[in-house]
């Protein structure tokens, strides 16, 4: 064979070669696992579809910031599972806490642990709303990741102000026997297998199973002395899609379970914090003193019913049945230390989220000059929250029990339309109201306190179970929000759109005790953009400019009245940003180069708790009445531990966000190839806490490197090497656990192995 690189090639190269120095990756090849062998043979992009607003639509012709990663993608740039998405998509940051993730996109959407508030950054399962619990699991047999940038308060589900990010699996397909089947192993023990199988039966009915196993060794090494599993993995998933065409009407039922245990979470205290000195200087050693534990279930059900008129109208249902529930044993301080002083802390959490939603959708068909939908949304969610807290009162001091139980209940009435009042010129507008209902009756009580004591020598009451009633963690919240969106966009040949949209996005208000509420926000998006396919369809370009006005940002702080986290509103805040993304295939070469930039600017957050400064025993006492000392476990004062900080940027808001990918194809004999792909991404320094140290708040800037050797025997047989974080940096991946957040995670060292995949 003839291996010689030709002139058109460097002529090819040089071309896409510079505009990587302008634009950026709009990720998109073959969905399935099934139809990658084709994408390979391509000397073009393919088509991107994207259902996000609830159409098949071309990535490249829609008037939004999207990102879409199909099929091969997903392996070509590492991403496994949610918090991956990080380092491919432009403007996204996601923080592990333990129990929840701080996801973010161009810095809105800061989620909490506390069941009251809602996410600024909505995720979707198969069009499903999912709850902040058990998020993270592998991913498999997926048709897509859909990442919407900037506030959906129009078409998507439930409101958002940050974006919406919408993970989409497989569905059946009729009249096709096909499936595929991989498995793989690595270091640290790690195996991992999964595969589908679509079966048809007659004409109009069939059934797709799929399922994954993944499992691996834990990162860290346990120097006791109690020994601890923390950051391991042993998960499964199986999955079954029914799909009934008899015609003009299509039914599909989705049910999905998941079982995955972890060992618990791995953490190390913050530096300068109190329970520092007592562990090790290795973030990959823990020096636990009490047994860990995370244990996640989570049952998925989605059914969604379609029916075409004769005239082109589309009546669409998705009903949607999610039951999530995890157990989780943790060692609060993350050290080995039990002095009078210091006590050692366990905590055992038991939460459970059942959710119910319904959807429904009219869409007009689809005409020269305008489209239309009309739709409405409900969603209930009725949430347990069960926290023992032992050893946080002091020496000798009762453990403490929190009870959180809340509903919430969300709805919303949208439209939109879009009109063609020229060939080239579009008009879109958006309208929807929503309105939101939480309710809550909860509080913590000491525990294993005899009744009779209770309320005695400066006790609490009783509580209507054992022990003494501390506080209450109560309240309802009823808010609605008119939001909307007016959009012109502009056709400048068949191959260029550019754009202009004003959007407002809005997040629910809520409770922290019966005492103290917060309002909703609101973010008011401007937004430029252009995307442009160039030279035959051999590039692909995306390029945007936005103005955030975010109001009344929910800060996520120690509420003093109850001794546990909780939300403040703060001022007005301001954020700009520009976005870029390319993608390009040229013969057998192939990059995707991604960059984002944040300036966000967040007025003072006042004065507040520094929770790193706090003793153990302030764990989730309320504050003690003015001029009276702390006396666990009845109060806690607080008042020596505030701090006043200066104005400066939003957390978990980095400036900087890149990712790129390189591969090339070399074809072998009998049809076989080998391509080998590297991808690079780099995040910057961000703060995590309105405190702004670097020390106690910040995760720190850094770049990981990954590769991929893929060899294509035929059409059905392929085999994988593959290797991340390849240059085994250690870097911080969040912040936590609440409440006092005293602990860093850290990412992944390095991991590489093999599998193979035999589709049929």
């Amino acid at each position: 064979m003839n291996y010689r690189v030709s002139m058109r090639h460097l002529r090819w190269l040089a071309i896409f070669g510079s505009a990587m120095l302008a634009e950026h990756q709009a990720c998109a090849q073959q969905a399935d696992p099934q139809q990658a062998s084709a994408q390979d043979n391509s000397d073009q992009l393919q088509t991107v579809v994207v259902t996000a607003q609830r159409r098949s639509e071309d990535l490249q012709t829609i008037p939004i910031a999207a990102t879409a990663l199909q099929g091969a993608d997903l392996s070509n740039k590492a991403v496994t599972e949610l918090s991956d998405l990080q380092y491919a998509i432009p403007s996204l940051s996601i923080g592990n806490t333990g129990l929840t993730s701080d996801v973010n996109i161009r810095g809105v959407g800061l989620s909490s642990s506390n069941a009251a508030v809602t996410n600024g950054v909505a995720v979707y399962y198969d069009g499903l709303f999912q709850p902040t619990i058990v998020t993270s699991n592998t991913f498999y047999d997926l048709k897509d990741v859909e990442v919407l940038r900037g506030p959906q308060g129009t078409l998507v589900g439930t409101n958002s102000t940050g974006g919406a990010i919408f993970i989409n699996t497989q569905s059946p397909v009729l009249g096709q026997t096909a499936g595929y089947v991989t498995a793989g192993g690595g270091n640290y023990n790690g195996w991992n297998g999964q595969g589908a199988l679509n079966l048809p039966f007659g004409d109009v009915l069939a059934v797709r199973l799929a399922g994954e196993f993944t499992q691996h060794e834990s990162f860290y090494q346990s120097a006791g002395p109690v020994y601890t599993n923390a950051g391991s993995l042993y998960e499964k998933s199986g999955r079954i899609g029914v799909l009934f065409k008899p015609g003009a009407f299509q039914a599909q039922l989705k049910v999905e379970y998941s079982d995955r245990n972890t060992g618990g979470f791995a953490f190390t205290p913050i530096p300068g914090t109190q329970y520092a000195p007592y562990a090790s200087t290795n973030p990959f050693v823990l020096n636990y003193d009490v047994p860990t534990l995370d244990h996640e279930q989570s049952l998925i059900s989605s059914l969604e019913l379609r029916y075409e008129f004769a005239n082109g109208m589309t009546l669409r249902s998705l009903s949607g049945y999610q039951d999530k529930k995890l157990l989780n044993l943790q060692d609060q301080d993350g050290a080995s230390i039990d002095t009078p002083e210091n006590p050692s802390q366990l905590s055992r959490v038991y939460a459970r989220d059942r959710a119910w939603t319904e959807e429904i959708n009219l869409l007009s068909p689809t005409t020269e000059h305008y489209n239309w939908i009309a739709g409405a949304y409900l969603q209930y969610d009725a949430i347990a929250n069960n926290i023992y807290s032992y050893g946080a009162t002091g020496p000798g001091g009762p453990p403490l029990f929190i009870n959180i139980p809340t509903n919430k209940t969300t709805t919303g009435f949208f439209g939109q339309l879009n009109y063609k009042f020229t060939p080239q010129w579009e008009l879109q507008t958006g309208l929807r109201y929503s309105t939101y209902h939480v309710d809550g009756d909860g509080g913590f009580v000491a525990v294993d306190v005899p009744s009779e004591l209770c309320g005695v020598g400066g006790l609490p009451p009783p509580a209507p179970w054992n022990g003494c009633y501390a506080g209450a963690i109560s309240g309802s919240e009823h808010d609605d929000h008119v939001t909307g969106k007016v959009a012109l966009n502009y056709n400048l040949d068949s191959s260029n759109l550019l754009y202009a949209f004003v959007a407002r996005g809005y997040k629910p208000g809520g409770f922290n005790s019966p005492t103290s509420f917060f309002a909703p926000e609101t973010v008011w998006d401007y937004e430029l953009g252009w995307k442009a396919s160039m030279l035959d369809n051999h590039i692909h370009t995306q390029l945007g400019a936005f103005h955030y006005q975010y109001q009344n940002f929910q800060f996520q702080e120690l509420q003093v009245s109850t001794g546990q986290p909780g939300v403040t509103n703060l001022d007005t805040a301001k954020i700009d940003g520009v976005e870029a993304s390319m993608q390009a295939r040229v013969s057998d070469w192939g990059a995707d180069f991604g960059a984002s930039y944040l300036h966000t600017h967040l007025p003072s957050a006042g004065t507040f708790v520094n929770s790193h400064l706090l003793p153990a025993s302030a764990n989730s006492l309320p504050q003690c009445p003015a001029g009276e000392p702390s006396t666990p476990p009845v109060c806690f004062d607080y008042t020596p531990y505030q701090i006043t900080t200066d104005s400066g940027p939003l957390p978990f808001a980095p400036e900087w966000n890149l990712n790129a990918g390189l591969q090339y194809t070399l074809r072998l004999r009998d049809g076989m190839s080998l391509t080998p792909r590297v991808n690079y991404a780099y995040v910057s320094g961000q703060y995590t806490n309105p405190t702004y140290s670097k020390v106690t708040d910040y995760l720190p800037a850094h770049g990981l490197l990954s590769a991929l050797l893929t060899l294509r025997l035929s059409e059905q047989w392929t085999i994988e090497a593959f290797g991340t974080n390849l240059t085994d940096k250690v870097y911080r991946s969040g912040e936590g656990p609440p409440p006092n957040d005293d602990n860093y995670f850290y990412g992944a060292p390095r991991q590489y192995g093999a599998r193979a995949t035999y589709k049929f």
